[in-house]
């Protein structure tokens, strides 16, 4: 669940992404993990479904780290936040994520996919 205030705008990263409505300090936790809001789905119900839930799931889910079996659904905006190689969040303790540094208005929230794949998120092709 994000605990910072932002909108949805076009992105020049891909699609659309996740902008900050006000200035976020570094440091500042700008979302956490919020079972009543982000969904874990077991693997094996993600692997049964088809088509658009599929999908969804495909491009928005990723693997839970802190709960093998699953992945995580965030059901916020925070699902559209988009990778970038120098993130401005760190994504990588699986219950907060924290800006890294300070980021602007209308600065678009990045993070490293790498953390959720250990692969490299190339893989399962970019979202």
């Amino acid at each position: 669940m994000l605990l910072v205030e932002v909108y949805l705008a076009p992105s020049p990263l891909e699609g659309i992404g996740v902008f900050a409505k006000k200035p976020i300090p570094a440091g500042t936790r700008t979302w956490t993990f919020h079972p009543d809001y982000d969904r874990l789905v077991p693997v094996d119900l993600y692997e049964s479904e088809t088509g658009p839930v599929k999908a969804t799931l495909d491009r928005y889910a990723y693997p839970s780290r802190k709960h093998p079996g699953f992945i995580l659904f965030e059901a916020d905006d925070a699902r559209y936040m988009n990778h970038a190689d120098d993130p401005n969040c760190d994504v990588r303790d699986e219950d907060d994520h924290y800006a890294i540094r300070d980021i602007a208005a209308g600065e678009e929230l990045t993070c490293d996919y790498n953390a959720f794949f250990p692969e490299g998120f190339e893989f399962l092709g970019e979202r």
